[in-house]
């Protein structure tokens, strides 16, 4: 198994989205089992979530999580998981499949944190830079320039 550990990471992608989330209302939610995939597209908004155009595919299913969010803050705990998922928005483009063991963020406007046990596999490229792993195997280039393996992550951010 690897590890996923990003203890803190400040990115301009995180900046941006608090355009999208600094008005967001609380909300809480825990679940057991879950399983749910769709799609998505949004054309700007003043809605929170919705500022920003995006379009994307999603397909995730796991077993306990939990999480809260409210205005630019975030944190959420999940249990043996995997997803799926694609983007398209004005800030990049990826593609990005994940499976973990467990993890637990937290995110506060454009300052992240997490720690888990698990591995991805996908591209991205945007305003961060541009990233690619295999099994959790990887480097990422730009404003924050990384190096993973294995799960487990060091990273320098320029911003």
């Amino acid at each position: 198994m690897s590890e996923n550990r990003e203890l803190t990471n400040m990115s301009v992608r995180n900046t941006i989205d608090m355009i999208d989330t600094f008005d967001r209302p609380a909300d809480a939610n825990a679940e057991g089992t879950y399983a749910r995939s769709g799609t998505y597209a949004t054309s700007p908004e003043d809605e929170p979530g919705k500022r920003i155009p995006k379009a994307g595919v999603y397909a995730e299913a796991g077993v306990g999580r939990a999480s809260a969010e409210y205005s630019i803050f975030e944190a959420e705990a999940k249990g043996p998981n995997a997803s799926a998922g694609a983007e398209v928005s004005v800030v990049g483009a990826g593609a990005m499949a994940r499976a973990e063991i467990a993890s637990v963020s937290a995110k506060a406007g454009p300052v992240s944190a997490k720690l888990g046990l698990g591995f991805d596999t996908g591209v991205s490229a945007g305003l961060d830079g541009l990233e690619a792993k295999i099994l959790g195997t990887g480097i990422s280039i730009g404003p924050k320039t990384s190096i993973s393996l294995l799960g487990s992550e060091v990273s320098c951010s320029v911003m």
